[in-house]
């Protein structure tokens, strides 16, 4: 059956896309659509790593040029070349890029000579033309500098690209033939092995290849299926490195000898049409190449007559997404305003939803990937998917059951069906614990608890990529030891205060499922969650270029024997070298000891007393924040923006906020300060704009001024809306500050808030001036903790 068409009042021909020259001018009719604040080239610079191309909401085919400098996720506004454009990627990844598989290129070859053709990445890239780029949900378009104007967009499995061609004459005047090729490579160059057929008459092309996970082990087998539209074939084949054939019409390609990349794929070369235009119809798959074809011709049936419509729907679909939510602005700029609005749109574009793609397992369940990672993601963009589209995060939640029903263990990270490195504790069981005291629907929570337990109590054999490591210490030891003596698994052997500080709070989840299921373990796992304390060192100072900071008391290894080992509290954090898994491993991941200190969000009151109280935690925070240690751009640094409510100081966490946006957020391709992470950095932008920020795994938001005048949250289940409104709001944020509160028309004074707001629909109303008030500084005002201050 045909595509349906979907006509709207405005056409999305009309509807502006974001150029890398700014806004371009919006008609009146389109004022109040949301798409106009939606910048997919945010953080497109400087190692913000975001996916600018097309895709729809949790879409698999993703569509965009890919180039030769930053490529994580395939494109760049860094000023590097084209080389190709292809339909399988991921967003804001960390580690090597990923995806990018068997990429197109158009191009004509010199004086109509095939030998003439450059087929080498490095030979036929070309740049683009900055002021050509448009980038918007569901469409992202370029120029090269050669002339040839490239558009795409996507369906759930497939992209739709336009390849327009310039006039262009040989020497002796003879016509130019336009030539695409497809290449059998990725974005890493990992492919291991690979094949490809071009039929001889339609020129369809199937592409089969075997790459390596970019952050993660194992091999993942992908497959594509191109077909072209709108020109006559003038001739097709295989091409070699840098020389090509007509004949044969198949081959089957090896990674090559040591470091020597073979580079081969197909081409079909063209009559060059009177428009110029050549449409190529790209189905993807996890499965074979029947099911990439199939894809492509079900989701795409008139690869001519079909991209306005495709694009058309990609728009309402996003539309869809972003409905529950609205905002007035009260005057505050369009910047901000495309932040938030654009914030939201990366957090639902992984994970990707490959349900019917998993060759692994069959199951009636829904598979979700690109879970990258769950480290990075469960801080806060889990917890807005809960809020705004819970429905699909109760899939995602099931998916990962579903993954430790068929493959042993729940995934810590997770990508291209293949196991993801796991970075710190087993942080899947936070997502669970969130949705269960949200009270998600549809999932299992008996298997659940299993899923979890099976976490806390059996350690796999590699839990480099699953489960946990050093069980036996964590429970003999109470902590996970410096240089751990582990013979039941094999890892690697380092983050051992990171991890004990992880482990803590996975068991604390564990433990309130647990209560809530009534299981008699409860109070065993609620006991783990007390063992962070015995890593911490009360006598241990802290440097900064040899001048002693102050402050007494931080997390330090400890060796088996119970014998303190060391590492410089400012190591591995902003100031420092970075560390990672593989570069600089150290006791504390991708953090330092500074920032890890402030890692117990579920219990929050004995960590104060322990750094002398209230009064000395706040300037033991303000210190992290404004000396340079913390690091903005990775995601534990998140919760200390607001961990000033549990000494009882909210306002501080609404100044903390507002010196990072829009300073560190804003809509620059250079916006981001650091790896977005699929989508997290997104969802760090949006609740701190909205005024709530998560606790994960514990039904908790605190509180602080949104950045517009209200915030409504509609519910998509209870369809209850929900709003946070200021009052006294100044868009120039001199009145940022809450000096009292309402909660449906009552006084309210705590810090904090539940899930309830959203779910029945309240109305929390603030009234802000310019100074700190006493709102939310009582005892009793102050966010839950496991236990309660000394004091």
């Amino acid at each position: 059956m045909r595509l349906r068409r979907i006509y709207l009042p405005i056409l999305s021909a009309q509807l502006p896309g974001f150029a890398l020259g700014g806004l371009q001018t919006l008609a009146s009719a389109a004022d109040q659509d949301v798409l106009r604040y939606v910048n997919p080239l945010i953080g497109s610079n400087s190692g913000g790593n975001v996916f600018s191309g097309a895709s729809l909401p949790y879409g698999m085919a993703k569509a965009v040029a890919d180039v030769d400098g930053q490529n994580t996720s395939g494109f760049s506004t860094d000023g590097s070349n084209v080389t190709g454009f292809s339909t399988l990627h991921d967003s804001g990844t960390g580690g090597n890029p990923s995806l990018g598989n068997f990429p197109l290129f158009p191009q004509y070859c010199s004086e109509d000579v095939f030998d003439n053709c450059n087929f080498p990445k490095a030979a036929r890239a070309a740049h683009y033309v900055n002021e050509s780029i448009v980038a918007r949900p569901g469409y992202f378009a370029l120029s090269l500098e050669n002339g040839i104007h490239v558009e795409m967009t996507t369906t759930e499995h497939a992209a739709l690209y336009r390849f327009n061609f310039p006039p262009a004459t040989s020497v002796n005047s003879t016509e130019l033939s336009p030539m695409i090729l497809l290449d059998l490579t990725d974005l890493w160059r990992s492919r291991q092995n690979a094949s490809i057929s071009v039929d001889n008459q339609t020129g369809t092309i199937r592409a089969i290849g075997t790459f390596l996970p970019s952050f993660g082990s194992g091999t993942y087998m992908s497959y594509a299926c191109a077909d072209f539209a709108g020109a006559s074939i003038r001739d097709s084949g295989i091409w070699v490195n840098n020389r090509g054939g007509t004949e044969p019409k198949e081959l089957f390609v090896t990674r090559g000898f040591n470091n020597f990349y073979l580079e081969a794929g197909g081409f079909v070369r063209f009559q060059r049409p009177g428009n110029g235009t050549v449409n190529v119809r790209v189905g993807v798959s996890y499965i074979n190449t029947d099911e990439a074809c199939r894809n492509s011709r079900r989701e795409v049936p008139f690869p001519l007559d079909d991209f306005e419509d495709i694009r058309s729907h990609a728009e309402c679909a996003w539309r869809d997404k972003l409905s529950p939510i609205s905002i007035q602005s009260g005057g505050a700029s369009e910047d901000l305003q495309t932040s938030f609005w654009s914030g939201v749109y990366r957090t639902m574009l992984d994970p990707q939803d490959l349900t019917g793609e998993n060759p692994l397992w069959k199951s009636d369940e829904p598979y979700f990937d690109s879970f990258y990672c769950i480290w990075d993601s469960f801080r806060a963009q889990h917890p807005f998917l809960t809020i705004v589209d819970p429905e699909a995060q109760s899939r995602m939640v099931r998916s990962l059951l579903d993954t430790y029903k068929h493959e042993g263990w729940l995934p810590d990270c997770r990508m291209s069906h293949c196991k993801g490195w796991t970075q710190g504790g087993s942080n899947a069981d936070v997502v669970i614990t969130d949705a269960y005291v949200k009270n998600l629907t549809g999932i299992d929570w008996d298997l659940a608890y299993e899923a979890m337990v099976n976490d806390a109590e059996n350690e796999p054999l590699e839990w480099s990529y699953e489960g946990r490591g050093g069980l036996q210490s964590w429970k003999r030891l109470n902590y996970i030891p410096y240089l751990d003596f582990d013979y039941l698994g094999f890892g690697t052997n380092s983050r051992s205060i990171s991890r004990t500080l992880e482990y803590s709070y996975n068991d604390f989840c564990l433990s309130t499922v647990a209560k809530g299921l009534q299981k008699e373990d409860y109070t065993k796992y609620r006991s783990r969650a007390g063992n962070w304390q015995n890593i911490y060192k009360t006598d241990q100072t802290s440097f900064i270029n040899d001048t002693d900071t102050g402050f007494v008391g931080f997390f330090q290894p400890k060796h088996l024997n119970g014998t303190w080992g060391y590492q410089d509290p400012i190591a591995c954090s902003a100031l420092t070298s970075w560390c990672s898994l593989t570069s600089n491993p150290s006791e504390t991941f991708e953090s330092s000891v500074w920032e890890y200190q402030f890692y117990v969000p579920h219990d929050m009151a004995t960590l104060i007393d322990l750094l002398g109280g209230p009064d000395a935690f706040v300037s033991r925070l303000d210190f992290f924040h404004t000396s340079g240690l913390a690091d903005m751009g990775n995601e534990p640094v998140f919760l200390t923006v607001y961990q000033y409510h549990y000494a009882g100081r909210p306002a501080l966490s609404a100044h903390r906020v507002h010196s990072y946006i829009p300073s560190l957020f804003n809509t620059s391709t250079s916006g981001l300060p650091g790896n977005d992470d699929s989508g997290a950095m997104g969802a760090f932008t949006v609740f701190s704009m909205m005024g709530l920020f998560p606790n994960p795994g514990q039904d908790v938001y605190l509180i602080i001024p949104p950045f517009f005048e209200s915030v409504s949250v509609t519910h998509p289940t209870t369809n209850k809306t929900a709003t946070i409104r200021n009052v006294n709001f100044d868009a120039k944020y001199n009145n940022i500050y809450i000096q009292s509160a309402t909660l449906n028309g009552r006084p309210y004074k705590k810090s904090w808030i539940g899930h309830d707001f959203f779910t029945q629909g309240m109305t929390l109303e603030l009234t802000l001036g310019d100074t700190e008030s006493n709102w939310g500084r009582g005892g009793g005002d102050l966010p839950p903790s496991l236990s309660k201050h000394s004091g």
